[in-house]
């Protein structure tokens, strides 16, 4: 079985059923069907080899939704490219991809103007003799679904080849195997319960966490629901004017919603699943979140090489304030384990390296052995995470290896310096880091932004988590931000406030 035999499995279920509900209209899973199999035909005529790299690069949209589907139908592998990146870096992806076909929205034409491989352009109009989405289904309408398995393709082949943010070092391309898909796509049903009812909001890109829902959905009937716009208002509105029930974004997303003029409970009327990833949620906001839209939130622990859901939270563990700094217990078809750097494996409540190996694993990094052999030992994913495990099986995420600050002798944890932090009312979100010091080997430092309208000077915020936590994990410096810097999907890049931290005045200043 392949991932896409889920969604043709629904479209015979549920024929009549919408699977997209788009500004331009709804389409059924029928009509759906016959057009992604159209599709998947035409991108099998420009290029017949199974296996080869589709890339696309497109904001969320009916039309992205559709190459996606035809691109795993066609026994193809998935190249995600993302529109806010930059023209080097998407053309270093093409690069080392090497995908025969790019699927394109025509306002990012110039990210891929100097690529050599064909281009399919969503829209109504292509560009320099280039078809469009539209004309390829047209002149392949009405083919047969392709049979991946007379292909050759096995559950050990490439599905996706998507690469990391790059947070500690060069981006890698990650091959996420059938098998993994697969897993994905088990463990989001069993997890989440999701079912025939289901209206997907497209919160956040499907080039990033939101990928990993699309076939859940569809594969139990669900209905995606594409925005009319980008932004924290169209989200609003797809919940409240179009009956979403669910959805994946960032904590910084759903901050957003709560902060909107007017915004209440009520805007969200059939919100059942508000899942979030991509950074943590520190205790005083899961507070927050759950008083305002009730016990909904829930929250998984992946990454791009074991995609989304090794654990998971779902909304009745937070039930338990105990929990509310875990990222939930093992999904189906995963082990995870702590290690020690022996390579022990660790007895519950001792911190360690994370590690997981099972179905979901990625089968390593595209053309990269070395990097692979680094990471994937003797079966095991190495995550660079650190955490513990306790007696009922709730993983708790310490910070990445790399991240851990080592001051004085002692080893602080940022995330729990985070979760102080964020407990001041004044503060909106917080990174913290270790930066070199002469006298402690490293000092702890944090950059902050406050709630709007809202005021703390540095002494009050380092005496907030002093009187929490004691002197060896207080900040000994604050940097303040109107904004902290962010990733295209809202992530806070760390590394990036490090540095602008290491740039600048040794003294703590207060925002201005």
């Amino acid at each position: 079985m392949f991932p896409i035999d889920f969604f043709w499995r629904a479209a015979a279920r549920w024929p009549e059923r919408s699977a997209i509900d788009a500004p331009e209209g709804l389409t059924s899973y029928a009509v759906l069907a016959g057009e992604v199999a159209a599709l998947a035909a035409g991108l099998c005529a420009l290029d017949a080899t199974a296996g080869s790299r589709v890339g696309i690069l497109a904001r969320n949209s009916r039309e992205h939704l559709l190459a996606f589907l035809a691109t795993l139908a066609a026994g193809k592998v998935w190249v995600p490219l993302n529109v806010k990146s930059t023209a080097p870096e998407i053309q270093r992806i093409v690069d080392i991809t090497e995908p025969s076909i790019v699927v394109v929205d025509p306002d990012s034409a110039a990210l891929i103007a100097t690529a050599n491989t064909q281009r399919i352009w969503t829209g109504a109009v292509g560009a320099d003799a280039q078809p469009t989405l539209a004309t390829l289904i047209a002149q392949h309408a009405g083919a047969p679904r392709i049979d991946l398995a007379a292909l050759g393709l096995k559950d050990g082949d490439t599905q996706a080849i998507k690469f990391t943010g790059g947070t500690t070092g060069a981006p890698k391309g990650v091959m996420q195997p059938y098998r993994a898909w697969l897993a994905n796509i088990t463990n989001q049903i069993h997890g989440w319960g999701f079912d025939e009812h289901e209206r997907y909001v497209l919160a956040a890109p499907i080039t990033h966490g939101t990928g990993t829902y699309v076939m859940p959905i569809l594969a139990q009937g669900g209905c995606h629901v594409v925005l009319a716009q980008a932004g924290a208002e169209a989200v609003r509105a797809a919940f409240r004017d179009r009956a979403g029930t669910c959805c994946f974004m960032p904590p910084t997303l759903v901050y957003m919603l709560m902060a909107l003029p007017g915004s209440s409970r009520a805007d969200y009327p059939r919100l059942r699943r508000l899942i979030y990833g991509g950074a943590p949620m520190p205790p005083e906001k899961i507070r927050q979140v759950r008083a305002f839209f009730g016990p909904v939130l829930g929250t998984t622990y992946g990454q791009t090489e074991a995609p989304q859901i090794l654990t998971l939270m779902r909304p009745d563990d937070f039930d338990d304030e105990g929990n509310w700094a875990s990222v939930g217990r093992r999904s189906w078809f995963s082990d995870v384990e702590i290690m020690a750097p022996d390579g022990r494996l660790l007895p519950p409540g001792e911190i360690g390296e994370v590690v997981a190996r099972g179905d979901l694993v990625m089968s390593g990094y595209w053309r990269l052995p070395d990097k692979t052999a680094e990471t994937l030992v003797d079966g095991w994913l190495h995550t660079g995470d650190r955490g513990l495990i306790d007696a009922r099986g709730y993983l708790f995420l310490k910070d990445r290896l790399k991240e851990l600050v080592i001051t004085g002798g002692f080893n602080v944890y940022p995330i729990d310096v985070e979760n102080a932090l964020g407990q001041h009312p004044a503060v909106h979100e917080c990174a913290v880091f270790g930066i070199p010091d002469d006298k402690w080997g490293e000092a702890v430092q944090a950059a902050v932004q406050l709630r709007a309208g809202a005021s703390a000077t540095a002494a009050e915020l380092i005496a907030w988590v002093r009187e929490k936590l004691g002197p060896v994990q207080t900040p000994k410096q604050i940097h303040f931000h109107a904004s902290l810097p962010r990733s295209p999907v809202g992530k806070v890049l760390k590394t990036e406030v490090r540095e602008m931290a290491l740039s600048s005045a040794p003294t703590s200043g207060d925002p201005t």
